[in-house]
């Protein structure tokens, strides 16, 4: 039965959420009145909630290193652990540097470099129309561009071996892991999102394969994984030329390989790190 509007206080809310298993219910509760707009509005949020909808597709907003990233029903939500992704972008990146995120979702990432750094040449591409138009929203203020398309397909020819920075948080998840995934991500996010196949590295394998093809020299594809998928991920991108190493952090349970296109003998690399 839903609730009416008079009995969403933040006690009676707390309550129900406590009900459907929501481990943060207060926080949850906090969050929830101060984004409705009207007392039915509310009740409409908390229904949905406690029917096991994200949090983030009802607030219609998740928080991502520091910024409120727009996201809808369907649309793949940026994990904290992404934000490792972010720092380690931001910390190889120079102001005015080509970025390119694929398989984008919302444009978190892309999203939050720019934030961070203030310009740069940003572009988006998933396969997912929906999750393109939140990512277009999402990078506009950095004047960024989303496609719809798989990984490069979509991209101007003329980014071809001039991209600085590659990030990718491709779907790594082993299909026999998919109904292991907490409720929120399995029944409400698109299975292309989280399923990578066999091992979980098959769209790794193919953004891998063709990446050099699309960096300039000394330019960097970083990569989220898992730490035991770690070896196979810097074995795959090693095998198409590229120099890995890998950087993780575990108080958000975060693994990143960092892998570099070789400049050319005697040729500075264009990247930085800062």
């Amino acid at each position: 039965m839903s609730s009416s509007p008079s009995l969403c206080t933040r006690s009676a809310i707390v309550t129900r959420l406590r009900a459907a298993g929501c481990v943060f219910a207060e926080d949850e509760a906090r969050l929830l009145l101060s984004t409705a707009r009207t007392p039915v509005d509310l009740s409409s949020m908390v229904d949905r909630r406690a029917a096991g909808l994200p949090l983030e597709v009802v607030l219609g907003w998740a928080e991502f290193c520091g910024l409120r990233i727009t996201v809808e029903s369907g649309v793949f939500v940026p994990r904290r652990r992404s934000e490792f992704l972010v720092h380690q972008t931001v910390a190889l990146t120079r102001p005015r540097a080509v970025v390119v995120e694929l398989c984008c979702g919302s444009g978190a990432l892309g999203a939050a470099v720019a934030a961070a750094l203030g310009q740069v040449e940003l572009y988006a591409v998933d396969t997912d129309p929906t999750a393109v138009r939140c990512a277009r929203g999402n990078i506009a203020a950095a004047g960024g561009q989303a496609y719809v398309g798989d990984l490069y397909d979509p991209l101007p020819a003329t980014l071809r071996g001039r991209v600085d920075v590659l990030v990718v948080n491709a779907p790594y998840v082993p299909t026999e892991e998919i109904e292991l995934l907490p409720p929120e991500a399995r029944e409400h996010e698109p299975q292309v999102a989280l399923d990578g196949g066999a091992d979980g590295l098959d769209v790794q394998r193919r953004v891998a394969t063709a990446a050099p093809l699309w960096l300039a020299p000394g330019g960097h594809l970083l990569i989220e994984t898992s730490k035991h998928q770690a070896p196979q991920t810097i074995e795959t991108v090693a095998g198409n030329g590229l120099i890995p190493q890998v950087s993780s952090s575990d108080d958000l349970d975060a693994t990143v390989v960092i892998a570099t296109k070789p400049a050319p003998q005697g040729e500075p690399p264009v990247m930085t790190s800062e």
